[in-house]
């Protein structure tokens, strides 16, 4: 399969990862499938910052760290990647490089001529590399107009495509048709408004924030309201509280920001009022790396808040999945009187993925509200299938409780109601889960090898791009964490000669999940600097691991 990795390499605030989403958009718009991955360090301007583009003429889930073509706007990102760069790899940027296949454009004397400001310099070297690759200049520009306000980047990128040279002719996809390109966040926050979001709760921590801000640019369009309020733990409770009188709610947090939420969290279990959390992990413990990846927070995902009560856990792997998958969550939420959780992490939520089409969702938004009431209305009736009856302030009086109640709301001390009402908590996820397994993909299969790979979440990408390598391999991704498809995990295993867990954590949390609910032990692969794996990565650790 032919696929190409792009560097686009600087300083934090010279535009990089916007200079890579056009650079991106442009290269689906001929018909290729793209990735994009953004590293970048906890600081507003300054520091080297990069961005991956990859892209192939199949599609393409995930990115590597050797590259084929640099766009470098800074020497320092030349420096710090000198190990990274193929023997081939073609360079363009107004630096100074003794290598073959360099490019050099003079930046300065065309910003100079078009009286631009300096970060149109990243619209040159665009324009440059369109010319050096032999790519048509037309569709770059359309998506810079598209993309950009200040009309002198479209001059800009003319003038970096005259004063470049062709290097190569690449040859175009012959199929070209429209393509889905979207990031993790955007697709959790679409997710969310076709299931009815009305509210999103939200104190900015990185990566959760960008979901604030994208739901913020729709909130006209869509008719909803985003509200930034002063810290997690109003955050979670003013969730509780709106959706207690009706709304449909969310809220989107990472590491400590989930932390504060989890009293509320325990809050939900009792009062049984729906609750959706959008979780992005990032690396931990405490501050951590703020702006790098992990999937360090399953455990917390399954376990938070004191007290036992139901919850649901979703993991997507890439973006389309982050868009169902939060469909599912509000649904089950809102129909049981669960929490329900997005497991997400900075690697899903700001990478761009590449699909060809996204089908009409099978589930319509509903807040599952009693149309009548009565003034005897029980909102903790225990009912054959243990399903809660849903009604709100507006239509009958709803009392709701943080202490142990009986079906009316009213607080008791009494053993054999307390429990009674345990059970019925418990069991109403029982009812819960039959529905999972019947209406809902709670796994994932590829390929047919007679070895297995478990994997959860962000990491789907890389490892779906090293079956091409693995072919003795196929990879069972878990969708569900909670509930979770022990049968079906038990069976993919027990059919297989080997099989190995990857996760994007230290202790292993998946392979802890699974010994609990299926009681079977796996070796695992294991990466916890907080960075996401490559498939070069997972094919050279699954090799040795196959050897040993």
């Amino acid at each position: 399969m032919m696929k190409f990795n792009i560097l686009i390499g600087g300083k934090a605030g010279q535009g990089i990862e916007t200079t890579s989403r056009i650079l991106a958009k442009s290269l689906v718009k001929l018909g290729f499938y793209a990735f994009t991955y953004r590293d970048y360090g906890s600081f507003i301007s300054g520091g080297h910052n990069f961005n991956v583009v990859s892209f192939s003429e199949k599609p393409i889930y995930s990115h590597e760290l050797s590259f084929d073509f640099a766009l470098l706007l800074d020497k320092e990102s030349y420096d710090m990647h000198m190990n990274e760069f193929k023997d081939s790899c073609i360079f363009i940027s107004d630096i100074q490089l003794e290598r073959k296949n360099f490019v050099y454009i003079d930046s300065n004397e065309i910003i100079q001529k078009l009286n631009a400001k300096p970060i149109v310099k990243n619209s040159i070297l665009l324009g440059a590399f369109f010319k050096v690759l032999g790519l048509p200049l037309q569709i770059l520009l359309e998506v810079i107009r598209k993309e950009m306000k200040d009309e002198k980047n479209v001059e800009a990128a003319e003038e970096g495509f005259n004063k470049a040279t062709s290097l190569l002719k690449l040859k175009l996809p012959s199929r070209k048709t429209e393509k889905v390109f979207i990031d993790g966040t955007s697709a959790v926050g679409l997710g969310a408004i076709y299931y009815g979001l009305d509210l999103y709760f939200a104190y900015p921590i990185t990566p959760a924030t960008s979901l604030l801000h994208f739901l913020s640019s729709l909130r006209e369009k869509y008719d909803l309201k985003t509200i930034q309020l002063e810290n997690e733990i109003a955050v979670a409770n003013a969730a509780i509280g709106s959706s207690y009188a009706g709304a449909i709610c969310m809220v989107g947090t990472s590491g400590g920001g989930f932390d504060l939420m989890t009293e509320a969290v325990s809050l939900q279990g009792m009062t049984e009022v729906p609750l959706v959390i959008y979780l992005a992990q990032r690396a931990g413990p405490s501050t951590g790396i703020p702006t790098y990846t992990m999937q360090g927070d399953l455990d917390s995902a399954l376990h938070c808040g004191h007290g036992e009560f139901p919850r649901v856990v979703v993991a997507p792997g890439d973006a389309k999945e982050a868009f169902y998958k939060t469909i599912e969550a509000f649904y089950l939420a809102y129909k049981y009187g669960v929490v329900s959780i997005i497991l997400s992490d900075k690697h899903l939520a700001e990478s761009y993925f590449t699909f060809d089409k996204f089908e009409e969702p099978k589930i319509k938004g509903n807040r599952f509200i009693l149309e009548a009431g009565s003034e005897n209305f029980k909102p903790y009736e225990i009912t054959k299938e243990f399903i809660p009856r849903r009604s709100i302030p507006e239509i009958t009086t709803v009392k709701v409780n943080s202490y142990e109640h009986d079906e009316y709301g009213f607080t008791t001390e009494d053993k054999e109601v307390a429990r009674k009402m345990q059970e019925k908590r418990m069991k109403k996820f029982e009812t819960l889960e039959k529905e999972v397994k019947k209406k809902f993909e709670m796994v994932k299969l590829y390929g047919k090898g007679k070895n297995l790979i478990i994997s959860f979440g962000s990491t789907k990408g890389a490892i779906i791009d090293a079956l091409e390598t693995l072919k003795d391999f196929k990879f069972l991704q878990i969708l569900y964490l909670s509930p979770f498809p022990k049968d079906i995990v038990r069976k993919e295993i027990e059919k297989v000669e080997n099989a190995i867990i990857i996760e994007n954590n230290a202790s292993g949390q998946l392979g802890r999940v699974i010994r609990e609910n299926v009681g079977i032990s796996l070796k695992e692969i294991l990466k916890y600097d907080g960075r996401p794996f490559t498939s070069e990565e997972i094919v050279l650790n699954v090799k040795r691991f196959i050897k040993r």
